[in-house]
């Protein structure tokens, strides 16, 4: 665990939990697992408020227990999935792409509350999405219903681990923590549910849905209430799902880039037919005949099959090798080199920062060291067509920011400087680590720096928020537009200018956030990748 991602990780959970959950936390990230007692001892907080942050962690999947074999209680923080809650807005995002508002709102909640049961997300769904439609207009359960079933069928969506039931059936005394588990053909089962139901808008605080006020309303008996029907089957948003879909999606746009659309059209085809069937660290697709493809490509693309074999010829001669032939049956079987793939992206993303950073001299530096694989310095002035003097600077300058590094090859066992060749090399892997770290230290200042911003204006975003509020209790009870006019000047000129100013500069740093976390992704797969290897 570097510096920089403790740092972000505190940033993460302080913004999203408060101050005793950030505290535990990185308590945990720091220490490694512990038990309960001690985290409270060396923390300094009372038991009952680590107990408490750690079923908020734990409800999140941020940390995960153990029991030792003297009974020991155990927890662990995970601080890589820490690091996934920069991506929600993605997640999020994505959703809605796929799925519309519906499939957006299921994910959210998901999200925002770690693990629900589908009834519960249902019902919070369909009354969220009343709320934002016209008087009279509902959504119906059903509707939710399906988008969630479709979800899980996609696998973007996921069971959580449960209690088995013979260990509740257990006549002995409990153990220290209960063991979750959850079969592989039961984590995509949608339990058969009748949800029948529309939602509900909120009505004041005063009165329920009926328009009686809560004094005359009857109290309500516990008997009464009906038992939940997925009581106890939790679902959890499935990450791993869509790091697959961004993997994928920044694969299309590669090969899009590379060669043309139809082309793109063809690996996305590929990618959608095996994205269940393939595993999130698979090195490969799993084999797919010409024929298979043919079949399965979208209905506007009108092209014959002797184009697309040309086409699949085309993509697997490619120097970048995204696609492979894997064998001749069925028309020829061919296969997606993903962490190949990953590789071209990562090197991509270096051979980009070294432009930015340096100069296109440098990065033409960079690319015949990457091609060349071994130069001596002489080598690099010569192929690179550079002076003498530049070309050591910019070796030089690039070495001492670890994006080459020098290999020495002795002639003798004495390691004397006159008889050593030294080679420029390009290790990808220790430049993309490198490259990850500045990543992260970069979205650790750009959420203090955003933090800031906000602190400074505190004042004047609570004043533009009570302005709101009272314009808005004044619309609904049909205020004229002067008495609006007027509360509107309550916020004068310049500070209406000073909260333009602060917007656009937090939308700025928002998205500075997310096109840099598109750059962690991308240099977090590569990683992955290769050290399963």
């Amino acid at each position: 665990m570097t510096q920089a991602e403790i740092k972000l990780c505190s940033l993460l959970l302080q913004e999203h939990f408060g101050e005793i959950v950030e505290k535990i936390g990185v308590h945990l990230i720091r220490t490694g697992s512990q038990p309960l007692r001690v985290i409270a001892h060396d923390t300094g907080t009372s038991l009952d408020q680590v107990k408490k942050a750690l079923c908020v962690l734990i409800q999140h999947n941020l940390v995960i227990y153990q029991v030792h074999k003297r009974g020991v209680v155990e927890y662990e923080a995970q601080c890589n999935r820490v690091l996934r809650m920069l991506r929600y807005p993605r997640y999020i995002y994505t959703a809605k792409t796929l799925y519309s508002d519906t499939g957006e709102l299921i994910v959210e909640e998901l999200l925002l509350n770690g693990k629900m049961t589908m009834s519960a997300v249902v019902k919070k769904v369909a009354d969220r999405l009343t709320e934002t439609m016209e008087d009279g207009k509902t959504m119906d359960y059903a509707e939710v219903s399906n988008t969630f079933v479709r979800l899980v069928d996609t696998h973007f969506v996921q069971r959580c681990p449960l209690v088995p039931a013979t260990e509740n059936s257990d006549t002995g005394p409990p153990p220290p923590a209960p063991t979750l588990v959850v079969s592989e053909k039961d984590m995509y089962l949608v339990p058969k549910l009748s949800l029948i139901g529309k939602g509900k808008r909120r009505r004041s605080s005063d009165e329920d849905a009926t328009g009686e006020p809560k004094a005359k309303r009857p109290k309500q008996t516990t008997d009464n209430k009906e038992p939940i029907p997925d009581d106890g089957i939790y679902w959890q948003a499935n990450l791993d799902r869509f790091h697959q879909h961004f993997r994928d999606q920044a694969i299309v746009s590669a090969v899009a880039n590379r060669m043309d659309q139809t082309s793109s059209e063809i690996v996305r085809t590929m990618l959608r037919m095996s994205e269940v069937t393939t595993p999130s660290g698979a090195p490969f697709t799993q084999p797919l005949s010409s024929n298979e493809i043919f079949r399965s490509l979208p209905v506007g693309y009108n092209i014959s099959k002797q184009v697309l074999d040309q086409y699949l010829t085309l993509l697997a001669d490619d120097p970048l090798e995204f696609v492979g032939k894997s064998g001749d049956s069925g028309g020829g079987m061919y296969v997606i080199n993903l962490h190949k793939a990953l590789g071209s992206l990562a090197t991509a993303t270096l051979e980009s920062v070294v432009q930015e950073r340096f100069g296109s001299r440098c990065a033409r530096i960079f690319r015949l060291v990457l091609q060349k694989k071994h130069l001596e310095q002489k080598q690099v002035e010569d192929f690179a067509m550079i002076p003498a003097k530049e070309a050591k600077d910019m070796l030089y300058k690039m070495l001492s920011e670890n994006f080459i590094s020098l290999q020495e090859i002795p002639k003798t066992p004495d390691h004397a400087p006159s008889r050593t060749f030294y080679l420029y090399t390009v290790n990808i892997l220790s430049a993309a680590r490198m490259l990850l770290h500045r990543c992260y230290k970069s979205v650790a200042n750009l959420i203090e720096r955003r933090q800031f911003e906000t602190k400074e204006n505190k004042r004047l975003l609570e004043k533009s928020q009570r302005v709101e509020a009272i314009i808005a209790s004044m619309q609904a009870t049909g205020a004229e537009e002067a008495q609006l006019q007027e509360i509107e000047e309550m916020i004068t000129a310049p500070e209406r200018q000073q909260l333009e100013t602060l917007k656009r500069n937090v939308n700025k740093l928002d998205a500075c956030e997310i096109q840099v976390d598109e750059t962690i992704f991308l240099l977090e797969s590569y990683i992955e990748s290769t050290m399963k290897r």
